[in-house]
């Protein structure tokens, strides 16, 4: 019998992505924002469907089934129940939520159909936090594992503890709005003057810089904790269950002040915030990893959900947990809802098998978005008027390492786009690590962006005990690791705070954050094997195997998508050279002759 096409759709809150399923095998997954160019994009998400039912030559008619990612009523219900609840304290903040339920939130079915062109097959609907379970487990490696999902809130449920087996997934134990490790991490990332549902890594980015002489406030004030990681908030410091601030005039007093206005200075005090909540959100997802193991019985984990992209609980949980073996989900917000959902559907309800994994995930290292022919390229470069060299495609990878080693910033666009929010080596911009000036080039060059974020290295498998503490391979770079001490660099300071950005830490300093910790993404040869060759290229030139990679946009941008988006970024910033498919563009080349009206996107904040 042939596979069933099944669509997953996430929609109508941040993080809008689709993913088409034939059988259990991923065929494409995208997200709205890399078409619309709007990050965290919440639209319904029409062109990513489109490029999904493309890639395998369908449409509509040909799907066996649509799964949304949530069941709205459910979340009505919850929203609805708050507002009664705190009322008549919510009324401003319902009376705007209000009118966007009546026009598409509890009319998603009809929203879908029509989005879908007249769709009339089958539309199923899965729980939030059952969607995030099913994108942790199903293309995972494993076999059977112990699921933890964790984030802001679905319908009810912010965190479970789950149990997957073959082709079954049993949800065991939840923890419910408005109890939610993901909404206390937004609260102070709102806090710190950063946007909430995008500025969260931007707050674990910051905390090494901080001292954590918060953490027995929030402990003793904030929230009851128990030994199995579920916690009560005290409703009283927050103000997200109805009102338009994440927090309340109560927080601002335990806190020594008002929320940072956005793109004001950062202070000591929004340091010594990060540190603490960082501190607290990793013993809570230690505690409540802990509390999996012993409740399954099972040495393996799943991660999914927002919190799960917090790479540095990651890392202490690798470390320091119960579990000899975790995979995390790489596209574990929103947007991989749409995934889970599919594969739901595959499962639960037509039944299905789950094919054998032996030891490899299905994910297919997360490179599952759109790609384009060279001639697709070649059209994007002359209309854009673009001064360009055609390179034989098996000296690719060697002209861009040899662009690195002489201490350039490159774009490389090469292959299909990465499904999840980080860029793996498809969408990257990519620098030698070994330049002490190399992080504030990035950030204030190309990024524009704060001067403290870090940026990550990419390093072969094959060698990436020689800088880093880290046995197991890391392809989707969702862990945090130490770097090995005999990189390191000592540097007696007296200064602190962001003063000390940029200390000399290590032999390769622009990957190198404040605490001698990198976000590590392991490039093997089977998964990568075009931007393997990169680095690999790059270690005979220079002897070091690993790269910088940060990815292909600036501040406030989704990650370019088209050859077109990646011409416009390369032309508003001071990138030296855009490798992209078989063709080399060198900035000194264009002489000003790039037709920026033939270039998407526009360069905005956060």
């Amino acid at each position: 019998m042939a596979s069933e096409y099944i669509l997953g759709i996430s929609a109508f809150y941040h993080d809008s992505a689709a993913c088409l399923l034939a059988g259990d095998r991923i065929v494409a997954a995208a997200q709205e924002e890399r078409f619309t160019r709007a990050k965290g994009e919440a639209r319904f998400p029409s062109q990513a469907i489109s490029y999904c039912l493309a890639s395998a030559g369908i449409d509509s008619s040909d799907l066996d089934a649509v799964v949304f990612y949530e069941k709205p009523l459910l979340k009505f219900e919850r929203l609805f129940e708050t507002y009664l609840d705190i009322a008549p304290r919510g009324l401003m903040s319902f009376s705007r939520a209000g009118p966007l339920w009546m026009k598409e939130r509890l009319y998603v079915d009809r929203e879908i159909r029509a989005g879908l062109g007249g769709y009339r097959g089958k539309l199923l609907y899965a729980e939030h936090h059952e969607s995030h379970a099913a994108s942790a487990y199903y293309p995972s490696p494993f076999d059977e594992a112990a699921i933890l999902t964790i984030d802001g809130v679905g319908e009810w449920a912010t965190a479970t503890i789950g149990v997957g087996r073959g082709s079954t997934i049993e949800i065991l134990e939840e923890m419910r709005f408005p109890d939610s490790l993901g909404l206390l991490y937004s609260a102070f990332t709102y806090h710190a003057g950063f946007k909430v549902n995008s500025g969260e890594y931007k707050l674990m980015g910051l905390a090494p810089f901080g001292k954590p002489r918060y953490v027995e406030r929030i402990y003793s004030d904030l929230l009851k904790v128990n030994d199995d990681g579920s916690f009560t908030l005290d409703q009283r410091f927050f103000d997200y269950r109805g009102g338009l601030r994440m927090t309340t005039r109560a927080f601002d007093r335990l806190f020594d002040g008002p929320p940072r206005q956005p793109e004001g200075p950062i202070t000591q005090r929004e340091m010594d915030m990060a540190r603490s909540i960082q501190t607290v959100c990793e013993e809570i997802v230690l505690r409540m990893a802990r509390y999996a193991h012993r409740t399954t019985r099972l040495d393996k984990l799943c991660l999914a959900g927002g919190v799960a992209l917090n790479a540095v609980a990651n890392g202490r949980l690798l470390r320091e947990g119960p579990f000899s073996e975790i995979w995390i989900q790489p596209a574990s917000g929103d947007a991989g809802g749409a995934l889970g959902a599919a594969y739901v559907a595959h499962h639960k309800y037509f039944g299905r098998q789950r094919s054998a994994r032996n030891g490899r995930d299905a994910m297919q290292a997360a490179l599952v978005g759109p790609e384009f022919s060279p001639d697709d390229i070649r059209s994007a470069l002359d209309s854009a008027g673009a001064r360009y060299e055609q390179i034989d495609e098996s000296n690719v990878a060697d002209q861009a390492a040899e662009l690195i080693a002489e201490g350039k910033i490159i774009g490389w666009f090469e292959g299909r786009m990465e499904f999840g929010p980080r860029a793996l080596g498809a969408r990257s911009i990519l620098a030698d690590a070994r330049s002490p000036e190399m992080q504030s080039r990035l950030n204030q060059k190309i990024k524009f962006r704060e001067g403290f974020r870090p940026f990550a290295p990419s390093v072969l498998s094959e060698r990436t005990a020689e800088y880093f503490e880290l046995d197991v391979e890391s392809p989707y770079m969702t862990l945090v690791a130490p770097i090995v001490a005999s990189r390191r660099r000592g540097h007696d300071s007296t200064e602190g705070g962001l003063a000390r950005v940029n200390e000399l830490r290590s032999e390769i300093p622009a990957v190198t954050h404040l605490d001698y910790s990198a976000r590590v993404q392991t490039v093997s040869r089977e998964q990568n094997p075009m931007f393997h060759g990169l680095i690999s290229s790059f270690a005979d030139r220079t002897g070091c195997p690993l790269v910088v990679n940060t990815s292909f946009n600036v501040r406030g941008e989704p990650i370019v998508c088209t050859p077109s988006d990646a011409l416009g970024c390369f032309a508003r910033t001071a990138i030296d050279a855009l490798v992209i498919g078989p063709f080399l563009l060198r900035r000194d080349m264009q002489t000003g002759s790039l037709d920026m009206k033939a270039t998407s996107g526009a360069m905005g904040l956060d």
